[in-house]
């Protein structure tokens, strides 16, 4: 299982920026979608439940629709096939798509469709580090790294590693930072901000680091 202690510094830093992504992606989807997640499905999950509980019929067919939508986006991510272009760049490419379909979809003011879109996109980018069908290392799962967090402290005060909670605690502090900074720019410009982060990804592919970063 490939975990983040393990992975290469490139392949680190890759993550890193991903997770940055990740958060920038989840923080617009949030204010957008008024509360719901578009990375975070356990949230969404409970939220699909109170409103069920609470007779929120719309509020809890859009938690719904956001889980289904992340995990045909997984679904997707999975099967691409390996070949000429790296099964890691093809995944790229699918989110760069989607987010540039959800930008669309903000742009005419369909924010459902576009929080579909990056659920979709989401759910695909936690198969970038998939091996043999199984994701080792997901970008967003958050809480998983906060429990490595909270062991690698346990070790370094026992006198183990004292830097084995480092990249956990990187990780976490990128998908904050990227919420954040999603958030804040999305307040500003709006779709804007999905067309500008579609044109970075874009950039990326283009120049090549993505695709040299990604070998685990």
């Amino acid at each position: 299982m490939v975990v983040v202690r393990t992975l290469h510094r490139r392949t680190f830093a890759a993550a890193a920026v991903l997770a940055v992504i990740a958060g920038f992606v989840d923080g617009i989807g949030f204010v957008s979608l008024g509360g719901y997640f578009v990375s975070f499905m356990t949230g969404n999950t409970t939220r699909a439940s109170v409103d069920l509980a609470q007779a929120d019929w719309s509020g809890a067919g859009l938690a719904l629709l956001l889980i289904v939508s992340f995990v045909v986006g997984v679904v997707g991510g999975t099967v691409i096939p390996t070949g000429r272009m790296r099964s890691e760049t093809g995944v790229l490419v699918l989110v760069t798509g989607m987010v540039a379909v959800a930008a669309a979809a903000q742009t005419i003011g369909w924010p459902v469709a576009g929080g579909a879109a990056l659920a979709f996109a989401m759910g695909a980018m936690n198969t970038v580090f998939a091996r043999g069908g199984e994701v080792g290392f997901g970008i967003t799962y958050m809480t998983g790294a906060l429990v490595k967090l909270g062991q690698g402290l346990v070790t370094a005060l026992r006198g183990g590693s004292r830097t084995a909670w480092v990249r956990h605690a990187v990780m976490w502090a990128s998908i904050a930072l990227g919420a954040a900074v999603g958030a804040l720019v999305f307040s500003f410009v709006g779709a804007g901000a999905l067309w500008g982060l579609a044109l970075v990804m874009v950039v990326l592919l283009a120049i090549g680091p993505a695709r040299r970063w990604l070998h685990v």
